[in-house]
């Protein structure tokens, strides 16, 4: 894409921020957010991002008061989690932020909202869910989260054919990459190092379908020009179907760092997608899931990763013939 204007939220999450950053060479592209990182701003700034000062929990008449409305595509990533259990407070703060966040950009090309797999109804573990699967926004892991996803839907659903705004609401799955905390396998990496179990089902093994950032790049262009009133729904993940448990030992064969498996009843619990519809969007994900998970390694954790996996260093060019060689000084 070039010569566009961007609005992108949540611009410092492992998903936004990589878009942002590559959109940014052709594209004026502006970054909403609190910015609470120490040196992210003037990091998105280096790579030619206008920042924004933006709290979607900020519900006065002068929230969005001096920010441009002539975006020509909007990136909402941005999200209350409702990490705290208030499901009134994080339904609120979500629909209301967004509902905005439309109306202030209603003459936009498109809008792209980024909801989540997990609002879905929980079937088997290995189930593909496709776009039609019945939801109800049970996790019992952040239990507000999905509810706030689903409220939030509703309204983008509702905003899209109130105002003509042509629209796609992409449920995303794990997303990971170098940039940012490195997503899911990552976290569990984490846990790998300090010794603690990892909490995994009684019985199988909970499958999702992560997705690479550099995927993810490439397929939002795609996805704004999908967008339509009303709004297009799509699951957003990538085209392998990965067991957690064998993403767990992926890791430990990179490594060498032991994974302790505990089985419970409470687990993050993930979602395996069908991609057929996104495929027919976008084009088929370029990163396969093993080589996406060493590169994330190799970049977050490059002590950790064992010697026959480190990217060889390149060789050193051949000297021009007749060039002067330049033997070690004796000392």
């Amino acid at each position: 894409m070039r010569g566009k204007k961007i609005l992108v939220t949540g611009g410092t999450g492992q998903v936004a921020r990589p878009v942002a950053e590559a959109l940014a060479e052709h594209n004026e592209v502006w970054c909403l957010g609190r910015f609470g990182t120490p040196g992210v701003e003037e990091q998105l700034r280096a790579r030619g991002v206008t920042t924004w000062r933006w709290d979607m929990e900020d519900d006065s008449d002068g929230a969005y008061a001096g920010l441009p409305e002539d975006f020509t595509h909007v990136v909402h990533s941005a999200v209350r989690r409702g990490d705290d259990g208030d499901f009134n407070r994080t339904v609120h703060v979500n629909t209301t932020a967004t509902g905005r966040l439309m109306a202030h950009c209603r003459s936009a090309e498109s809008f792209l909202y980024v909801s989540t797999g997990a609002l879905y109804a929980r079937q088997t573990l290995d189930h593909a869910y496709t776009e039609d699967d019945p939801v109800d926004g049970v996790a019992d892991w952040l239990p507000a989260y999905p509810v706030g996803k689903i409220a939030t839907e509703g309204a983008v659903r509702a905003l899209a054919r109130v105002l003509g705004l042509p629209t796609t609401i992409a449920r995303l799955n794990i997303a990971y990459g170098p940039g940012g905390y490195g997503g899911v396998p990552m976290l569990y990496f984490r846990r790998m190092l300090a010794g603690q179990p990892v909490p995994v089902p009684l019985e199988g093994q909970n499958w999702c379908s992560p997705i690479h950032t550099d995927d993810i790049v490439r397929q939002v262009p795609a996805l704004w020009e999908a967008a339509s009133v009303p709004a297009t729904l799509v699951n957003w993940g990538g085209d392998e179907a990965v067991g957690i448990t064998d993403c767990l030992r992926h890791l430990e064969e990179l490594t060498g760092v032991p994974a302790l498996l505990e089985p419970s009843a409470v687990t993050r619990e993930t979602y395996r997608f069908d991609p057929a519809l996104r495929r027919r969007l976008t084009g088929p994900c370029l990163v396969d899931w093993r080589e996406g998970i060493r590169r994330t390694l190799e970049a977050l954790h490059p002590d950790h990763l064992r010697p026959e996996h480190l990217t060889p260093a390149p060789a050193a060019a051949p000297a021009p013939a007749g060039a002067a060689r330049l033997d070690p000084v004796p000392r």
